[in-house]
C-alpha cells in the first residue's frame, strides 16, 4: 500500500478535497498534516488513516511518504501568510516521495498566493483535484505497467561497427 502525504494550511479546504477524492479513488495509506491546527481538524473530517500538525509532522511524515500532495506554496518557504516555514518547504524539497503539488493561482485582497504559475489558467479546485488524484494513481500503479517495454534493436545494430568492411 502507498503512503500518501496530504499537506495543507489555511483552512484545510484543499487538503480535505484531496483525502476524500484520494479514499474515494484506491487503496492508500493516507497521512494529512496541517500547518495549523484547522488545517488539520478539517482534513480530519474525511477520515484520513492519521493526521498531525505542525513543521516537525511535515518533517517526520515526509521521510516516510510515497507521495507528497498539497498546494504549491508547500515548497515555498513562508507562503500561506508564513504558515509554511523553511523547515516545511526543506523537507517536502527534499523527501525522496514524488510530489504532486496544485497551483493556486489566486490572488486575494490579502495577497495570501502572492506566487503566480505562470500558463496556468484559473481552474476550478475541484478540477484541480480530479487531475492531483489522477497522477497520484499514476505515480502510485505497479511500476510493471507504468514502464513501457524497451524497444528492440535492429539486428543491423546489435553488429558492432568494427565488423563491418569498407568495400574496395
Amino acid at each position: 500500500m502507498r503512503n500518501i502525504l496530504v499537506i495543507d494550511g489555511q483552512g484545510g479546504k484543499l487538503g480535505r478535497l484531496l483525502v476524500e477524492s484520494l479514499r474515494q479513488s484506491g487503496t492508500y495509506h493516507i497521512t494529512a498534516v496541517g500547518t495549523n491546527a484547522i488545517a488539520t481538524s478539517n482534513m480530519l473530517r474525511a477520515e484520513p488513516d492519521e493526521a498531525a500538525t505542525g513543521e516537525n509532522a511535515v518533517r517526520v511524515c515526509s521521510r516516510r511518504a510515497d507521495v507528497i500532495c498539497g498546494p504549491i506554496g508547500i515548497v515555498i518557504a513562508d507562503a500561506m501568510n508564513g504558515e509554511v516555514t523553511p523547515a516545511i518547504a526543506l523537507a517536502v524539497g527534499r523527501a525522496d516521495a514524488a510530489r504532486v503539488l496544485i497551483p493556486m493561482n489566486r490572488l486575494t485582497s490579502h495577497r495570501q498566493c502572492a506566487n503566480r504559475v505562470a500558463g496556468i489558467r484559473d481552474i476550478p479546485m475541484a478540477e484541480l483535484v480530479r487531475d492531483a488524484v489522477r497522477q497520484i494513481a499514476a505515480l502510485c500503479a505497479p511500476e510493471t505497467a507504468a514502464e513501457p517495454e524497451p524497444a528492440a534493436e535492429p539486428e543491423s545494430a546489435a553488429e558492432p561497427a568494427s565488423a563491418e568492411k569498407p568495400e574496395e
